[in-house]
């Protein structure tokens, strides 16, 4: 009896030390994030989260060092962790580490928020994502025009919008109500959500523990991971209990595609690959059949339109630099003298200026770039306006034309008609009636006709 019951607790508790196992073995992802959010970060990110549920991870810890980034690539990540059923902790660290702008909306977004101590959050109000190429007015800091109207209406009617234009108020709105959303979602302070973005409110990590705008302080990974473990989130239309205990933890590296991505999405890359793949076309067309420019150019203007598709562009911007190199390609092709080239370097220059469609540092055009590709593009101008002014003094090198002016020897004494030897043969000439020519007389071809040179006598005989 004694022995069957031994055996009975056993079996039942054989459940109980599997359960133990499976606990041990919960996976923990890593994913750094450091810098401005753009594309080659949102789809790093996008794709680890999704490898993340394939391979049934219990927790991806997204570590943040951010000062904001693009509001497309922010809000491609932040529907891919609302989507998601594997829970996402967003970690502010390490020490000295922030998420402003973009990064408090993935803070918010994420089922656990957490700091380190020594960062911060904050600083969310939206710079011209609205397409107006500046930033977005802060309640109670009127600017320029809007200044003396601001005054008179009290800053906002009724606290429904700053001052400023129609747009700015309704990207700062949309910048509003789309955080307020996410802290509604997440249980989190939604009142310091609305000041972080119309008055660009910041919090240190204590603070924002106080003001329940994240769930915890961890001042490392594995102070953390015990803060969470346990802890009951929303993920994927469920109720999940996050299992963090004893991890197995992964550090996800970035790879080849986030580093190309990162790569040709600088501003300054994807409009040098632009610049290379038009000239590249453009040199295949002055020497065709070479394939080289038309290989290259082809390569590098895929590249850079790829990448330019996946930034904020001003498509006027990017008219009138595409304007710029046209009339420049016209210039090479039909020369005008300076007149096509000279607006196309104008058009090109200010499309480059005012192409980004952003005030983010990260993501604008550096002034060196822009300037050094215009002074390619005006030395090309120059010295194809230089090269046609060349050929209209060089004489012709071929055809009738070319025969104008060249010297002649008289093979037989004639008047009127006769024969001389020119270009190493004979030919048939004539010239005025009056004349005499002298046999080795050197005489000088006026025009052609047909067959026969129109001469004169040559001043050197």
């Amino acid at each position: 009896m004694k022995r069957s019951a031994s055996l009975c607790k056993l079996l039942l508790a054989l459940p109980c030390l599997c359960g133990g196992m499976d606990a041990a073995a919960a996976k923990v992802w890593v994913v750094e994030l450091e810098g401005a959010i753009g594309p080659a970060s949102a789809d790093y990110f996008v794709r680890a989260l999704r490898r993340a549920d394939a391979q049934e991870v219990d927790l991806l810890v997204l570590r943040l060092d951010t000062p904001g980034g693009l509001d497309k690539s922010m809000r491609d990540m932040i529907k891919e962790i609302l989507a998601s059923p594997v829970p996402v902790a967003a970690y502010v660290a390490p020490n000295g580490s922030r998420a402003a702008s973009a990064g408090t909306y993935i803070l918010y977004a994420s089922h656990i928020a957490a700091m380190a101590p020594a960062t911060n959050v904050g600083s969310s109000t939206p710079v011209s994502i609205g397409g107006e190429g500046s930033p977005l007015p802060i309640p109670g800091m009127p600017s320029g025009e809007d200044e003396d109207q601001a005054a008179d209406e009290d800053g906002a009617e009724d606290g429904g919008g700053a001052p400023g234009t129609a747009m700015e108020r309704k990207v700062l709105n949309d910048s509003v109500a789309y955080i307020k959303g996410l802290a509604e979602l997440r249980g989190r302070n939604a009142e310091w959500a609305e000041a972080t973005v119309l008055e660009a409110a910041n919090l240190t990590a204590s603070e924002a523990l106080e003001a329940n705008v994240i769930d915890f302080v961890a001042a490392d990974l594995p102070t953390l991971l015990a803060l969470a473990n346990g802890h009951a989130v929303e993920a994927g239309g469920a109720e999940v209990i996050v299992d963090a205990s004893d991890p197995d933890i992964e550090f996800i590296e970035p790879d080849w595609r986030y580093e190309l991505l990162g790569i040709i999405t600088d501003p300054n890359v994807a409009y040098i690959l632009l610049m290379v793949g038009i000239y590249g076309l453009i040199m295949e067309f002055y020497n065709p059949g070479m394939w080289v420019g038309a290989v290259t150019g082809v390569i590098c203007l895929l590249l850079g339109a790829f990448a330019l598709q996946m930034l904020p562009i001003n498509y006027a911007g990017l008219a009138l630099a595409i304007v710029g190199i046209g009339l420049l390609v016209a210039e090479a092709f039909s020369p005008s003298f300076g007149v096509l080239g000279a607006g196309g370097v104008v058009a090109f220059v200010i499309g480059s200026i005012i192409l980004m469609d952003t005030d983010l540092p990260a993501y604008q055009l550096s002034a060196y770039v822009v300037i050094a590709v215009a002074a390619l593009s005006v030395a090309v101008l120059v010295l194809g306006v230089g090269a046609a002014l060349r050929s209209r003094r060089m004489r012709d090198a071929s055809g009738k034309e070319s025969m104008v002016g060249a010297r002649g020897r008289v093979v037989e004494s004639f008047t009127g008609a006769g024969r001389v030897r020119a270009f190493g043969e004979v030919w048939q000439a004539r010239g005025p009636r009056d004349v005499a020519f002298e046999r080795d007389n050197r005489v000088t071809i006026v025009s052609v006709d047909g067959l026969e040179l129109v001469v004169e006598p040559s001043e050197d005989r």
